[in-house]
C-alpha cells in the first residue's frame, strides 16, 4: 500500500509538472490589484480591463479565477504610498516613481515599460515663450511635484536653459493636480493655475483654446522618444506571484500588439471608457505617431535613472536598465 501510495504522489508531482505552472498556480490568490493614471500613455491597461486580457492569460497559464480589480489614482507619489501599504500589487505610473523607491533598498523594481508619447508644457500666459519666462505667480500643474515624468523633464529643460544645477528652479512653481482636473483648471481663465505639463489627449483637448500655447515638448527636451509610464511591483509580489506576472506581460504584449495593428479599434475602445473630447481621428493620429511608444520593452529608461542619480534624487547609479527591471523582460532589446 506505502509502494501505491508513493506512485500515486509521484503520477499527481508528475501531472502537475506537465501541466507547466500549475504548482505556482494553485500557490497564488485569485485577488490581482492594479492602479493606473489617467491618459493615452496608459492606453494598454485600458485595454487588458476592458478585454480582460490579464484574466485570459492567466487562465491559460493555470489560474483560471483570477479577479482583476483595476483602479485609477491620479498622483504617481499617491499610487507609490499604496503600494508600500499593500493596498495594491501593481502600480502603472511614470518611471520616476519606480526608480525613487528602487533608488531606496531595490524592494521594487520594472515588470515593464507600457508606454511614451511627447507631452507638453502648455500655458496661458502670453508672455511666457520658454522656461526662461515663467514668474513667482506662474502655477504649473503636474501629477507629482518634483517627482513626477513631468518634473524630471522640466528639470532636464531648466538645466539645458540656465545650466547644470537649476533642475529647481520653479519646484515653487508647481502644484500636484491630476490631468483631468489640471485641464479645466487651465481652461478656466480665472484659476490661478494658468499652466499645465500635460499628456494626450489632456494636451490635444487643451491646445484648441486660443488662450492655450505650448512651451516646450518633450522630445526636445529628451533628444528623442522614450518611455514614460512602466508597471511595477515589490519583490516580494513578484516572487510570491510568477504567474500573474507572466500573465500581466502577455496582456500586455498583446494589447500593444492591438494597438499597433488596429489603432482604431483601441482609440474606440479608449474613448468609450474614459469619454474624453477628442475625435477618434485625432486619436490614431496620436497612436500612429513614430515618436509614440507602446511596448512593454523599456526605451531609453535609462536616461531617466542617470539623470535622478546626477542631481541626488537617487544615491545608486544603475549600470543597466536590467539593474531596476525584473529579470521576465530581461531578453528583450530594452534600454
Amino acid at each position: 500500500m506505502q509502494l501505491i501510495s508513493r506512485l500515486a504522489r509521484s503520477l499527481v508531482t508528475c501531472s502537475l509538472l506537465l501541466a507547466g505552472l500549475a504548482p505556482a498556480a494553485a500557490a497564488e490568490g485569485a485577488d490581482f490589484r492594479i492602479a493606473r493614471q489617467p491618459g493615452i500613455v496608459y492606453l494598454q491597461a485600458v485595454l487588458m480591463e476592458e478585454k480582460k486580457l490579464v484574466e485570459k492569460h492567466a487562465a491559460a497559464l493555470g489560474l483560471p479565477d483570477l479577479k482583476t480589480q483595476w483602479s485609477i489614482i491620479t498622483s504617481g507619489g499617491v499610487m507609490t504610498e499604496a503600494v508600500i501599504s499593500g493596498s495594491i500589487d501593481m502600480a502603472i505610473t511614470g518611471v520616476s516613481n519606480m526608480l525613487l523607491l528602487w533608488g531606496r533598498n531595490g524592494s521594487v523594481k520594472s515588470v515593464a515599460g507600457v508606454a511614451g508619447t511627447p507631452f507638453l508644457l502648455l500655458t496661458r500666459n502670453p508672455n511666457v515663450k520658454t522656461v526662461k519666462d515663467f514668474g513667482p505667480d506662474d502655477r504649473i500643474a503636474l501629477p507629482t511635484i518634483r517627482a513626477s515624468m513631468q518634473a524630471m523633464i522640466l528639470g532636464m529643460a531648466l538645466e539645458q536653459a540656465f545650466g547644470p544645477g537649476a533642475y529647481g528652479k520653479l519646484d515653487n512653481n508647481q502644484v500636484q493636480i491630476g490631468h483631468p482636473d489640471a485641464l479645466q483648471a487651465l481652461l478656466n481663465p480665472r484659476h490661478e493655475i494658468n499652466s499645465h505639463f500635460s499628456i494626450p489627449p489632456y494636451q490635444d483637448i487643451e491646445l484648441k483654446s486660443p488662450l492655450v500655447h505650448a512651451v516646450l515638448n518633450s522630445i526636445d527636451v529628451l533628444g528623442g522618444p522614450a518611455t514614460i509610464t512602466n508597471a511595477w511591483a515589490t519583490q516580494k509580489f513578484v516572487d510570491a506571484n510568477p504567474v500573474k506576472i507572466k500573465a500581466f506581460i502577455a496582456a500586455l504584449d498583446e494589447a500593444s500588439d492591438l494597438i499597433a495593428k488596429d489603432p482604431k479599434t483601441a482609440a474606440e475602445v479608449y474613448l468609450a471608457v474614459t469619454k474624453e473630447k477628442i475625435s477618434v481621428d485625432e486619436l490614431v493620429a496620436l497612436l500612429k505617431s513614430p515618436t509614440a511608444i507602446f511596448s512593454a520593452t523599456p526605451q531609453r529608461t535609462m536616461l531617466w535613472a542617470e539623470y535622478m542619480s546626477r542631481i541626488g534624487m537617487i544615491k545608486t547609479k544603475p549600470a543597466s536598465w536590467k539593474d531596476y527591471v525584473f529579470p521576465n523582460i530581461h531578453d528583450r532589446a530594452g534600454s
